[in-house]
């Protein structure tokens, strides 16, 4: 029997739509992209930060890619169709539980990934991870797990993809 991929969790806002302090606060030089007419979501500013050349880069990644994001389901009708993706599966997040469910600096995406992942391999791309994130992973899940904190103002560059590339391909991702 062959050995299922490492996941990957994947969020929107930070890696595949940069952003920084201001509504128009990016780097300088960073390009945009033309929202067509008509997509899903087209009236929205912020598609305009997400480059189409991201698509075949993920889909490249030998994992399982998830969309781990607020955006949930939205992630399918306007972004999957914009990079050039299929329909991704979405972790559909458990409704706010109190705060004392979530030790000091413990991100609350972090949880529910893990239990998503059931002791499978995986990377977590998101803009937000913490020490407290990868520490508390280390002590819950059985598995391999990168969590691979990405620069919101950059979103995912050629040295993202580097690292996750060179992690997922690893004979057992490692942390």
């Amino acid at each position: 029997m062959t050995a299922r991929p490492p996941l990957l969790f994947l969020d929107v806002d930070g890696p595949l739509l940069p952003f920084g302090a201001g509504p128009h606060d990016l780097p300088d030089g960073y390009p945009t992209w033309p929202v067509p007419p008509g997509s899903a979501g087209a009236e929205n500013p912020l598609l305009a930060r997400l480059d189409p050349g991201l698509g075949p880069r993920l889909a490249a990644l030998p994992c399982e890619p998830v969309w781990a994001t607020t955006w949930t389901d939205e992630a399918n009708t306007c972004l999957a169709p914009l990079l050039g993706l299929p329909p991704l599966p979405v972790v559909h997040w458990p409704d706010p539980g109190d705060e004392d469910d979530h030790p000091a600096g413990l991100h609350w995406k972090t949880r529910p990934l893990v239990e998503r992942a059931a002791g499978r391999a995986f990377a977590w791309v998101d803009d937000e991870i913490t020490a407290a994130d990868r520490a508390w992973v280390a002590a819950h899940h059985p598995g391999a797990a990168l969590l691979h904190r990405v620069d919101a103002r950059r979103g995912l560059t050629d040295e993202d993809f580097s690292a996750l590339d060179a992690w997922l391909r690893s004979p057992a991702p490692r942390p």
